[in-house]
């Protein structure tokens, strides 16, 4: 609905009056008498002018799509909304696919017109209307659209110039396609290309890539058998990195935490790795996460704990699948509880350890023992379903019932005993204590006086279970009888404030005087078996996900921007910036110690691309630290204080680029024009319109669709201008884009890489820095950062293996530039040695330049 009202806000401050007061009608008879006659209005328009314009036909759908969100039947409207299809502006073609996707029928006659119009957007390469085709065709999802583009997807997922958010949107579409239709989706040669999707610099693809491998490998496994190698190495340096090198997809300090789960789930799919590189990499990375657990939370608040135990659950249940394939001596347990760390969990997390106790019970003894122990350990998180289901499993399996009592008996005698583990103990006791009874030291009275002594400290719940198990002892122990009636009749209980308890008592008392033994065993005899169903506590954990709900982190909450920012939610902000709602772009970080004064509130002018600072201020403090930073990498903040932050998402492939510009503002509330302006003469920009103004703690986002003519060194200029106090002030910062930005990464053999940096040999087409490491030479980091600045890690190419090697092309208009770079690192001396050899000058020294300063 969000994009609905966006796409309409200026109908309903004008001819979309009579939808507004149908909201506000007192009877549901006033409003369906306005949606008749706007319904009636909106039909003379479709067939009075048969020269409706785009924008009139996108105006009138959008408001048959808001009545049918009201509950109304909507039968007209849906050739229009097919003709929207076909419009070249993004607001129309996006509200024909809304009505589309909600109110055409998988059967409808339209879907052919409907297959043409997505089969034309997916052939024009613009990645907007690409992706709006595919999630078209993930919503409606139907066989006769799995049909028409299920041979289609595959190709676009894999093409080497589909840009990201396009590959991201390919895989979840071609997923939907296949959970609904597997036999139309076609095996071949993509299967192979789409593991390496794990290898992809843009973690959203990443992450989309492992849930579609996933879905695959389950009845392919063979085909993707080599995503195992991958998933343990993407694994690796995620839970090896700190959560400032996953910036843009830290949750709550736990970096990437959706994805970890996923990998850890995906591995589950395979047995153990056989390479021993590989096995030993996976080791390293469980005991990592296990290493992790046992440190002192980050965070207090409960996404954080969420997030971390996600992962570490994952992890306890890959070393149990393993443990399966490497089958264990017989009646060893796996070490389930060992692996725990000493806080309590919270709730999610237990619910989850007593689902993998239940998956991989070795025996049911193990399983009781298991559950006890957790009841023991996180008592308070315990739910009900966790000790109903023991309770369930105990009473349908005879061989498991007497040891249950036994040791349920000597949980009990623990002096502090939390309160499931009673009721669980005065269940189990009342229906099989007879089965240990023969023991003096668990006899009739034994056990109930070890019950009776928790009696007063339970609540009312479970006092009336305790009762209960009192009346069977009398059943199952006559000689306990006089003890039992004698609590039964005391002023505490027969006079009981409470209904429930009272009513027991009373009742209890007199069937044990009045009821004969025949009448009394046949009233209180043993529970029958519970019928065979789903277990309990993964019917609560999925009602805890809710219908359709994806991970377990969230436990049930989603950020607003969540679509937005690609699932990623933004870290706790602090008092000193802009308010939650104002990180547009998910890339919240702690504010640099260089981001300067706060700006000042007022009227905000944003002159995007300027082509010189010319009449602006000079460059804010830290405007160049912060612009390094994304050399190598795409996304984050680029600036932030108190009172404004912005972001930036960006996205290039070959000679073209997306950058997404979030400006958020958290004060005042005058309202802040946005203007366009020019990039520099190397750069073609182009500007998507945004809503004039923003308000104050709003916040707005601006794409700049770029094209590279032509190469360059000098950085584009982003200037805002503030008016505070009656004052104009400014603050001019550079956009992070990069001539890098645009390389091709190319695969070349050792001989044409040599060959090549031969041909190169001219003075002036070589470039060289010897420096100094600031940061720590790892080796993980070194090739995550050389790929990020977008050239190939060429392997087994240089003869020196601590070297590395890299080659691409940079991709502009005019030309193509080829690039070659060779970084010598000296652990010993911590110095690096970089070279690059390009055909122009002027690109290898800033090429140079901008590298060297990464390390």
């Amino acid at each position: 609905c969000h994009g609905l009202e966006q796409g309409t806000g200026v109908e309903r401050r004008g001819e979309g009056v009579e939808l507004e007061e149908a909201e506000g009608c007192k009877s549901k008879e006033a409003e369906i008498k306005r949606i008749n006659k706007e319904l009636a209005n909106i039909r003379s328009k479709f067939k009075g002018d048969k020269a409706l314009d785009g924008y009139s036909k996108k105006k009138y759908v959008c408001k048959l799509l808001f009545i049918f969100l009201l509950g109304h039947d909507i039968d007209f409207g849906h050739m229009e909304a097919v003709n929207l299809l076909s419009s070249n502006k993004y607001t129309e073609k996006q509200i024909g696919y809304l009505f589309i996707s909600v109110l055409v029928n998988s059967n409808s006659e339209l879907i052919r017109l409907i297959n043409n119009a997505i089969k034309n957007d997916l052939a024009s390469r613009n990645p907007t209307f690409m992706c709006l085709a595919l999630h078209c065709i993930a919503n409606v999802g139907s066989r006769e659209m799995a049909e028409a583009f299920a041979s289609e997807i595959p190709r676009i997922l894999v093409a080497g110039d589909t840009m990201d958010s396009v590959k991201q949107s390919a895989a979840l579409c071609l997923l939907r396609l296949y959970k609904t239709s597997p036999d139309l989706v076609p095996m071949g040669e993509w299967t192979s290309r789409v593991v390496h999707l794990l290898n992809d610099q843009h973690m959203g693809v990443v992450t989309a890539a492992v849930s579609l491998i996933t879905c695959l490998c389950k009845k392919n496994p063979d085909d993707f058998k080599t995503c195992v190698s991958l998933a343990v190495s993407r694994l690796s340096r995620i839970v090896s990195s700190a959560s400032t090198d996953l910036q843009d997809y830290t949750y709550y300090f736990v970096p990437a935490p959706w994805l970890s789960v996923k990998l850890l789930r995906l591995l589950q799919c395979y047995p153990p790795p056989e390479d021993a590189a590989v096995k030993g990499r996976l080791v390293e990375c469980l005991e990592t996460i296990l290493n992790k657990a046992q440190e002192p939370p980050k965070s207090k608040k409960v996404q954080h704990s969420n997030a971390k135990n996600a992962i570490l659950f994952e992890a306890i249940s890959l070393i149990i699948h393993y443990d399966r394939w490497v089958t264990p001596p017989s009646g060893a347990p796996p070490a389930l509880l060992l692996l725990l760390p000493p806080p309590p969990p919270s709730a999610p997390p237990v619910l989850k350890v007593a689902i993998l106790a239940e998956k991989y019970a070795v025996d049911y003894s193990w399983y009781v023992d298991t559950i006890l122990n957790l009841i023991r350990i996180a008592g308070d998180y315990v739910s009900e379903e966790v000790w109903y289901r023991v309770i369930q499993i105990v009473i349908n399996r005879d061989d498991v019932q007497g040891y249950a009592a036994k040791t349920v008996f000597e949980a009990l005698q623990a002096p502090a005993c939390h309160e499931n583990m009673v009721k669980v103990g005065g269940y189990i006791l009342g229906e099989f204590g007879n089965l240990i009874a023969g023991d003096p030291r668990s006899s009739p009275l034994v056990q109930f006086n070890l019950l009776h002594s928790k009696f007063h400290l339970c609540s009312v719940a479970t006092r009336a279970l305790l009762l209960s198990t009192y009346i069977k002892f009398i059943n199952l122990f006559p000689e306990t009888k006089g003890t039992i009636q004698e609590v039964l009749r005391s002023d505490s209980q027969i006079r009981n404030a409470d209904v429930e308890l009272q009513q027991r008592a009373v009742e209890y008392l007199k069937l044990s005087s009045i009821a004969s033994t025949d009448v009394l065993a046949t009233v209180l005899e043993e529970m029958p078996p519970f019928p065979e169903r789903e277990s309990s506590i993964l019917a609560k954990l999925k009602k805890k996900k809710g219908p359709g709900a994806g991970s377990e982190l969230d436990d049930g909450k989603k950020d607003p921007n969540a679509e937005m920012n690609g699932g990623v939610e933004p870290t706790a902000s602090t008092a000193s910036t802009p308010s939650p709602s104002a990180d547009l772009l998910g890339l919240r970080a702690a504010p640099s110690a260089s981001s300067g004064a706060p700006p000042s509130s007022g009227n905000l002018l944003v002159d995007v691309f300027s082509d010189s600072p010319s009449g602006t201020a000079g460059l804010a403090p830290g405007t160049e630290e912060n612009f390094l930073r994304f050399v190598c990498k795409n996304n984050g903040v680029l600036f932030e204080n108190q009172l404004l932050q912005i972001g930036v998402k960006s996205e290039f492939r070959q000679n073209l680029g997306e950058l997404r510009v979030g400006i958020a503002r958290g004060w005042g509330e005058s309202s802040c024009p946005i203007h366009r302006g020019d990039g520099p003469g190397e750069l073609n920009v182009q500007t998507k319109a945004v809503e004039p103004l923003v308000e104050g703690g709003a916040q707005v986002q601006q794409v700049l669709n770029i094209e590279c003519l032509n190469d360059f060194t000098e950085a584009p200029l982003l200037n805002i201008k503030f008016r505070y106090g009656g004052t104009l002030q400014n603050i001019t910062l550079k956009l992070p884009v990069t001539v890098n930005k645009f390389f091709q990464a190319t695969e070349m053999q050792s001989q044409d890489f040599f060959q090549r940096w031969k041909q190169l040999s001219l003075p002036q087409q070589e470039a060289q820095k010897i420096f100094k490491a600031s940061h720590p030479m790892d080796s993980e980091v070194t090739k995550a950062k050389l790929l990020g600045f977008g050239s190939a890690l060429l392997e087994k190419v240089d003869p020196n293996p601590d070297n590395y090697v890299g080659a691409g092309i940079i991709q502009t208009k005019a030309l193509q530039v080829g690039c070659l770079l060779r970084l010598e690192p000296n652990a010993q001396a911590q110095m690096y040695r970089l070279t690059l050899r390009t055909s122009k000058e002027s690109v290898s020294k800033h090429l140079c330049e901008l590298l060297s300063q990464q390390f």
